[in-house]
């Protein structure tokens, strides 16, 4: 933090001496498997992150996807209404 500042991680760039490129990748970069398919890995802050996410959500996921999250989300709500003893006799006509 301060002055310096945060230090990026290294990257493997090693290149045969030999080798031939054609197509503009590296022989042995290392990446990972759905680098391509994700919108989340570019360092862009947490206001991004955030950003990012939330369009995923809106736009990225099936029905199954945003039911299965609600039903999970609702569940935790009941428990920790639960773990504070809150009374849900209110909510009675």
């Amino acid at each position: 933090m301060g002055i310096i500042g945060r230090r990026k991680n290294k990257k493997y760039d090693y290149e045969p001496r030999y080798y031939k490129n054609t197509t503009g990748s590296k022989p042995f970069e290392i990446k990972h498997k759905f680098d391509d398919q994700r919108t989340t890995v570019q360092n862009v802050g947490l206001k991004g992150k955030f950003g990012n996410a939330m369009q995923d959500l809106k736009h990225g996921a099936d029905a199954v996807v945003k039911r299965r999250l609600l039903i999970i989300i609702s569940i935790l709500v009941l428990i920790f209404l639960w773990i504070i003893d809150f009374d849900l006799s209110i909510f009675r006509f």
